[in-house]
């Protein structure tokens, strides 16, 4: 293996360690109280390490903030083709809501970044980026179902239905945040997107 590949793959890692020891720190401090010396000492690295490979915090919350919620959106487009073109709403909500309420830390991150692009319209941006392919992906889902599933005429065309599903599991994780419990959200938000999505309603637990 020849020394520019050796440097790559170190600094690859170095970044994966960086973006992992942030997000421990972000989650636990919040964003606007984390230096990048404690970011540095969570990863194990000097200040150059990080100069090497973002130049400010704020670089380094976009990027965290990007990489996490790419995996989400493939997460939940994942879950969502795991049907054939009948639309399995109870089972379809259930492996969405675990994919969804993974992590309160990761609701910790998101909502700090929330407030972060309420006050930076190109960080605003990048979160309306990530919410339109969330939405694209549970739209193109129900799309797919069309003639085989029949959705509440309530919620309009399959977009409308990807909104009202964003707009539950913001209600439900906002409520999360504050009593962090997490098994009556899954519950409450499968209430939710089964009766939204017409598949009949379930009692939370």
């Amino acid at each position: 293996m020849d020394t520019a590949k050796r440097v790559t793959r170190r600094r690859v890692r170095t970044r994966a360690r960086l973006l992992d020891a942030a997000f421990a720190v972000f989650a636990a401090k919040g964003f606007g109280r984390v230096s990048i010396e404690e970011v540095c000492e969570a990863a194990g690295f000097s200040r150059g390490a990080f100069y090497s490979n973002f130049a400010t915090l704020d670089e380094l919350f976009f990027a965290l903030y990007q990489e996490r919620a790419d995996l989400i959106a493939g997460q939940v487009a994942d879950a969502l083709a795991q049907d054939g073109p009948d639309l399995d709403v109870p089972a379809s909500v259930d492996r969405v809501t675990e994919v969804l309420l993974l992590d309160v830390d990761w609701l910790l991150v998101k909502t700090d970044f929330l407030v972060h692009a309420a006050r930076d319209p190109a960080v605003a941006r990048a979160l309306l980026d990530h919410r339109a392919r969330l939405r694209r992906a549970i739209a193109d889902r129900l799309s797919r179902a069309r003639g085989h599933t029949e959705l509440p005429a309530v919620l309009g065309d399959a977009d409308g239905a990807a909104h009202a599903v964003v707009a539950a599991y913001d209600g439900v994780t906002t409520q999360l945040l504050l009593d962090r419990d997490v098994e009556a959200a899954r519950a409450w938000l499968r209430q939710l997107l089964t009766a939204l999505l017409g598949g009949g309603g379930r009692t939370p637990a």
